[in-house]
């Protein structure tokens, strides 16, 4: 077997060296403070679309954030993974507030859009083709261009309520923690956040709050829809 690292990964460890140098002259005991212990006021469900980082997306340090990622972000009840880390960023961390972020552009999206076949993901990606099957109505009103932007959207609102009414969050919830869920979109092509007004306390009725924020998706690409193409944002919002 070949010891010898490939010139693309010894770059990496190049770049780390750099970096923890640079941090610690920039910062003089950036790293002591590090190791103490995170606290992080949020939690990140995101894609783990290598383009969407989630720190500096945000402008957030290392242990401000505690991140779970996966294909299209998806939550379902049966990922142990993803409820674990749920539960310990709520249980444990008492993050405040959880944001379940998709993106414009989503690969995993696309694919459960144009039914297309992967191989193993399909199985997960199913998840997504539940939500297009659910919205078939409003996505076939769109033209063909728009629907993997609005399917994105549609897709992290059912994923906050997933989220919403998963064991972790409806005991936390009640037992009064303060801890709040939001739904948002990322640009990839602006940089930009999106917030999708799909935002859960434990408080507010989920079924109203839901429908409101499919309702605001619908309203959006549809006006977008109106629009000369040529002139249209794939992602901005529309008042």
């Amino acid at each position: 077997m070949d010891n010898e690292t490939p010139d693309n990964l010894e770059d990496l460890f190049a770049h780390n060296r750099s970096w923890a140098a640079r941090m610690e002259r920039d910062r003089p005991g950036f790293f002591t403070s590090l190791v103490k212990q995170q606290t992080p006021k949020y939690m990140w469900i995101g894609c783990s679309d290598s383009r969407v980082p989630a720190n500096q997306i945000t402008g957030l340090e290392p242990g401000e954030v505690f991140v779970h990622r996966n294909v299209a972000n998806i939550v379902v009840h049966s990922d142990l993974n993803a409820l674990s880390a749920i539960q310990f960023a709520v249980e444990r961390l008492k993050v405040q507030h959880i944001m379940v972020v998709g993106h414009y552009g989503c690969g995993g999206v696309q694919a459960a859009l144009d039914s297309a076949r992967i191989g193993l993901a399909d199985n997960w990606i199913r998840h997504i083709q539940d939500v297009r099957d659910r919205h078939r109505v409003l996505l076939s009103s769109l033209p063909e261009e728009l629907r993997a932007d609005a399917l994105c959207e549609l897709n992290v609102t059912e994923q906050v309520v997933n989220v919403a009414v998963s064991t972790v969050m409806e005991d936390a919830w009640s037992r009064k923690q303060s801890v709040s869920i939001h739904g948002w979109a990322f640009g990839v092509h602006d940089g930009l956040l999106q917030d999708l007004g799909m935002t859960l306390d434990g408080v507010k009725p989920i079924e109203a709050l839901y429908k409101a924020a499919v309702q605001r998706i619908r309203y959006k690409w549809s006006k977008r829809a109106e629009k000369p193409q040529a002139d249209a944002d794939p992602a901005q919002a529309v008042p």
